[in-house]
């Protein structure tokens, strides 16, 4: 299964097309459409593939909700305002951290208070909190988040996760992570395949449906396996540096699953180029975090996942590394100091992504009804 895109020798990535869009030789330099968005309530009213779909987004949100619920895990409503962001790296001790892979959220004010309040960029760390409440040992979320970034082909400044946190190990998190995502291409082959069909061939449908059948099966590799396999490929020295920078961006995710055969599943990130909340691997030099991100075929990452920080000892090492400011993430410190708290894992699934993957769309906003970029509030 090749998917959306093809990473090119020459560091272009063509667009192969579906049944909608014909082939582009590349999509890295397509700006946000501003003036697209200004059409776009004709657009919906006129052009059938947006009632198509309309009803795979229900279909989605049907299927995570009883996926969640068979496992019995309890839904949380979550605030979109906090002064936790999961990426503080972004924002607090830039200089110290700035090959972060991470954003900078956006910021509001907040009535009268003197600091700035952020949109929030993942529900993340209020899982993590809401699985303090007593007998709760899974919880999720279907909300909202934010990231300033500019809107590219496979980027949106706001967007939807799918987010999950149990107490549970990563293992265990993985394979919760991978059964969803099949449940969802299963569900939505059985119930909405006329759906699907106008945008993929029936060969396309055939191979998600194998893809999907596949996926408990997929072999995870770590990072550094990866750039091993992308220096293969390649045969460019950059992929000797254990880091992402420069050296796992966009091109080489493709790549990689080019390699593999399907989707990748890459465990073991550099600990200081991730989020501050993931824990280390014990006994693995240099040191690596619990992680892991799926990776669609030909397409990007669309789902990250991870142990989170075990000890108070540990978040407190990773609160000076990273300059959290404590007072704000106080409450977050202070779970690690109760005696019944317990290690957690969980996984944020992009909803856009996840979608724009499967559908072998050229761009995520032709992906989303009512795209957010960084240009436009329009529609």
């Amino acid at each position: 299964m090749s998917g959306p895109y093809t990473a090119n020798d020459d560091g272009s990535i063509a667009y192969i097309g579906n049944k909608v869009f014909g082939p582009m030789p590349d999509v890295r330099w397509c700006e946000y459409p501003a003036a697209e968005m200004q059409r776009r309530v004709a657009q919906l009213r006129e052009d059938p593939m947006w009632g198509h779909i309309a009803r795979i987004n229900h279909r989605i949100n049907l299927t995570a909700n009883l996926y969640f619920d068979e496992m019995h895990a309890i839904y949380t409503a979550l605030p979109l305002t906090t002064r936790m962001i999961s990426s503080p790296g972004a924002v607090y001790g830039r200089e110290a951290i700035s090959y972060t892979t991470d954003t900078c959220p956006i910021t509001l004010q907040w009535f009268d208070l003197p600091d700035v309040a952020f949109l929030s960029e993942s529900s993340q760390i209020y899982l993590e909190l809401a699985l303090m409440q007593q007998g709760v040992s899974h919880v999720y979320s279907i909300y909202n988040s934010f990231r300033k970034e500019p809107a590219d082909a496979t980027h949106l400044s706001e967007f939807h996760h799918i987010e999950y946190e149990g107490r549970v190990g990563q293992e265990e998190n993985l394979r919760v992570a991978l059964g969803l995502t099949r449940c969802l291409i299963n569900d939505l082959l059985a119930c909405n395949e006329a759906d699907l069909a106008y945008f993929l061939t029936a060969a396309r449908l055939r191979q998600v449906a194998d893809m999907a059948y596949r996926l408990p099966s997929v072999t995870p590799i770590t990072f550094q396996q990866a750039l091993c396999l992308l220096y293969q490929r390649t045969g460019d020295d950059k992929y000797k540096r254990f880091t992402m920078d420069g050296t796992f961006g966009p091109w080489d995710e493709i790549a990689l699953t080019e390699i593999v055969g399907g989707v990748a599943v890459v465990t073991q990130f550099p600990l200081l180029e991730v989020p501050f909340y993931h824990a280390s691997v014990d006994g693995v030099e240099p040191t690596v975090a619990d992680n892991a991100d799926l990776i669609w075929p030909g397409y990007r990452e669309y789902l990250g996942s991870g142990h989170r920080v075990r000890s108070k000892a540990e978040l407190d090492a990773k609160a000076r590394i990273f300059d959290l400011p404590l007072d704000d993430y106080r409450p977050y410190l202070q779970s690690r100091d109760c005696p019944e708290y317990v290690e957690s894992s969980g996984f944020g699934l992009g909803w856009e992504r996840f979608l724009q993957g499967l559908l072998e769309m050229p761009f995520i906003w032709s992906a989303c009804q009512f795209p957010r970029g960084h240009t436009t509030l329009a529609p």
